[in-house]
């Protein structure tokens, strides 16, 4: 969707209502008080209402929107900027675009919005032949870190995180060559560096019946346990360039990313960033309809 068109279909704060209720309706609305599924619709409130015990449901109750002040026209311009490019922007710069005076209803709504990305990721898991390493990336150090005064793995202002890329190799039929296609993505941040909480990682993103590929770290060596078959090769220039190629991919345009939109990222707001990244990445032929996959991530953050 470009601008000339997400002007024409929401001009307004009316028509940005209607909007979302009608993705609202198709998708269903559950009473928070008996779990029926069957309401009234009362335009007055903007509400609907149980046919079975009349509690009342709000238009925002249950989305990432509730207890936002901040009004459904805002919520849909952030909703277009974040969609309209691949690289985002920053909080800073929408509160900018939208023309707002103060930062910080607009930096919890964008973090609102990340975290409803990876909701959605999240009810995916990787299967198939999987790509797993980890990347390094700078985020900003507290007081404490910075005296601590840490290298390499637990470093002040480095946060680990977990990379799996759902690849699969295809064979050129004419010349034989071998190339290794990519269809999902997941980025995780790790708590640790032990096997166990790289376990926990995979448990939860790849499905049991893949096979994964990865370097021989110390940090894998129970991941055979949860998954089909296991793969490891000693890390060097080719395992980088063939076996894991599209996790450096990622971890390299991500960098890129959050270095070129965002001044800082701490640490404890970094897989918030990840969500935004890899959600994007993972819908990067959805075109138009990006927009309207993120509407629906709004509705169901909490599903």
């Amino acid at each position: 969707m470009d601008i000339f068109s997400f002007t024409t279909h929401f001009s307004d704060e009316q028509s940005c209502r209607e909007h979302f209720k009608g993705e609202r309706d198709k998708l269903g609305v559950i009473c928070h008080r008996c779990g029926h599924d069957q309401h009234y619709w009362i335009k007055s409130r903007w509400s609907y209402e149980c046919k079975a015990c009349r509690s009342r449901t709000s238009l925002r109750s249950g989305t990432i929107m509730q207890d936002s002040n901040l009004s459904f026209l805002v919520w849909y311009k952030t909703m277009f900027l974040m969609s309209v490019t691949k690289k985002g922007f920053s909080s800073k710069e929408i509160q900018k675009q939208l023309g707002l005076k103060r930062y910080e209803p607009v930096w919890a709504m964008v973090h609102k919005l990340r975290k409803a990305m990876g909701n959605r990721d999240s009810r995916y898991t990787l299967e198939g032949m999987i790509e797993m390493d980890e990347g390094y990336f700078t985020v900003e150090s507290t007081e404490i870190e910075k005296n601590k005064g840490k290298r390499g793995r637990g470093a002040a202002g480095k946060q680990n995180v977990a990379v799996m890329a759902e690849s699969t190799p295809l064979e050129d039929l004419e010349t034989g060559k071998k190339e290794r296609q990519c269809r999902y993505f997941k980025a995780k941040v790790l708590k640790g560096h032990s096997s166990q909480e790289v376990d926990h990682v995979l448990q939860s993103s790849i499905d049991e019946q893949s096979i994964v590929f990865s370097d021989q770290s110390t940090s894998y060596v129970n991941i055979a346990d949860y998954i089909e078959l296991h793969i490891t090769e000693k890390s060097n220039k080719q395992t980088t360039n063939e076996t894991l190629k599209w996790v450096h991919i990622t971890i390299s345009n991500a960098k890129r990313t959050f270095l070129g939109n965002y001044h800082k990222i701490k640490g404890k707001y970094l897989q918030l960033y990840l969500n935004e990244f890899v959600y994007k990445l993972n819908r990067r032929y959805f075109g138009d309809k990006l927009f309207d996959r993120l509407v629906i991530a709004n509705i169901t953050a909490y599903d």
